[in-house]
């Protein structure tokens, strides 16, 4: 980590404990103020912004949300003509939010309440010749999906309904020089992609087929002086990539490769300690996206007052072994 970085300077007084009582509350007030500026404009998204809070408070320890009210939500963002999920109701039916309403019927135990061949028709249809998935009928398309895709059928016990292989190997083409991974084949290395193309190899139990090592080093080099970690070369650390790296690393057994120390250092200094949440660095407003991912980065760092976060599907570990879903990891190597 030599040289000249893009990165943050940490305050002396930066937060350096975890203040959960402070971010239950900001969550639970997040989710409850409906009149909010932040929430109505947040309505293209809501699907997921539910999904992060809910599972936050879950690794939390926290169940104050009202499961009925969550499962009637999801069900007023289902397209029953189509079988999939749109971000609100009257929104149209994506993959992004399939998965994230997916997540939300496993936490609440509702799967079964699901109509899961109408998934499924929703889901294949948006796979295409060459392995890859649309995010929706308009046509894009990203490794982002391919997850998504992979990760809703495995929750829903139906996995092998798309074509496993052909997925597998678009991914594989969108594996670049580096060892890293971008959207397209051809596009640059992200972390957030990798994350999304090392998930979905590890639910097609196909982790054999990536250069580790190499990839591996790739994930370390995001972590900068600040202890922080950034997406990309030459950009700022931001706490959610605590997730999509760490995750990564997990998954493929090369975690302890990281600064762990100084990383938990960052992440609690990107705490509010007014309001409570985290932020994507120190200083600046907090929101539950980077809170559930600061929350679950703790988690893979082994915090004992946070539940145990799966790296894969980021729900709790609990849950994911009561479905009895068993999810590629490679041990760790020193």
């Amino acid at each position: 980590m030599s040289g000249f970085h893009k990165d943050v300077i940490l305050k002396d007084d930066a937060p350096s404990q975890l203040i959960l009582s402070k971010h239950k509350n900001f969550i639970l007030s997040y989710a409850k103020n409906q009149e909010s500026y932040e929430f109505v404009m947040s309505e293209w998204l809501r699907a997921s912004g539910v999904y992060w809070c809910l599972t936050a408070l879950k690794l939390m320890h926290n169940s104050e949300l009202k499961e009925e009210d969550l499962f009637n939500f999801v069900m007023s963002c289902y397209n029953k003509e189509k079988g999939g999920f749109g971000a609100s109701e009257n929104h149209d039916p994506h993959l992004l939010y399939t998965l994230s309403a997916v997540q939300i019927l496993a936490i609440i135990g509702r799967l079964d309440d699901l109509d899961k061949d109408k998934v499924v028709s929703f889901v294949t249809a948006l796979q295409q010749s060459d392995g890859s998935f649309w995010g929706d009928e308009w046509g894009e398309v990203d490794t982002r999906f391919t997850f998504c895709a992979f990760a809703t059928l495995v929750l829903i016990g139906k996995l092998p309904e798309c074509d496993v292989a052909k997925g597998v190997q678009f991914v594989l083409r969108c594996k670049n020089f580096d060892g890293a991974f971008g959207c397209v084949p051809g596009s640059e290395s992200h972390a957030g992609q990798v994350f999304c193309c090392v998930g979905a190899l590890s639910i097609a139990n196909q982790l054999h087929l990536l250069d580790i090592d190499q990839l591996a080093w790739w994930l370390c080099e995001r972590q900068l002086p600040s202890g922080g970690l950034n997406g990309r070369p030459e950009k700022l650390p931001d706490v959610c990539y605590s997730w999509w790296v760490l995750s990564a690393l997990k998954i493929i057994g090369r975690l302890h490769w990281l600064d762990k120390s100084s990383l938990v250092k960052f992440i609690l200094a990107s705490q509010d300690e007014e309001v409570g949440g985290f932020a994507d660095r120190p200083g600046d407003m907090v929101d539950p996206f980077h809170t559930l991912f600061g929350l679950a980065g703790l988690s893979l760092l082994g915090d004992q007052h946070i539940a145990k976060v799966n790296p894969v599907l980021c729900l709790p570990q609990s849950l994911v072994d009561s479905l009895g879903l068993k999810l590629e990891m490679v041990s760790q190597n020193l």
